[in-house]
């Protein structure tokens, strides 16, 4: 991964309380886990998120960043939380909502 792309990634996650690489975009999530992280995330207020489709170098980019092989993927608070499996783990343990506070 090149410098530059490092930087952006570390840049978008210190920047934004809640972001998710994600294939398609809040509106129109172009895969079902999308769509899911972003529903769950949704009501605990602006998401930043990144199409992976529109940038192949930044879907591979995120990967290696987060040495996580799958999209979509989860930071909150500048800390990597895993994908929408891990996000509805969270949520139904009551467990999203204090992290996204924290």
């Amino acid at each position: 991964m090149s410098p530059e792309l490092k930087a952006r990634f570390d840049a978008e996650i210190q920047n934004n309380k809640i972001v998710i690489y994600m294939k398609g975009n809040t509106l129109f999530p172009s895969c079902g886990f999308s769509a899911r992280a972003v529903e769950l995330l949704k009501p605990f207020g602006p998401l930043f998120t990144v199409d992976v489709l529109k940038e192949p170098e930044v879907r591979d980019g995120i990967k290696a960043y987060s040495k996580w092989p799958t999209i979509p993927q989860v930071y909150i608070n500048g800390q990597f939380v895993g994908g929408s499996d891990i996000v509805a783990e969270l949520a139904q343990r009551g467990e999203l909502e204090a992290l996204v506070k924290g």
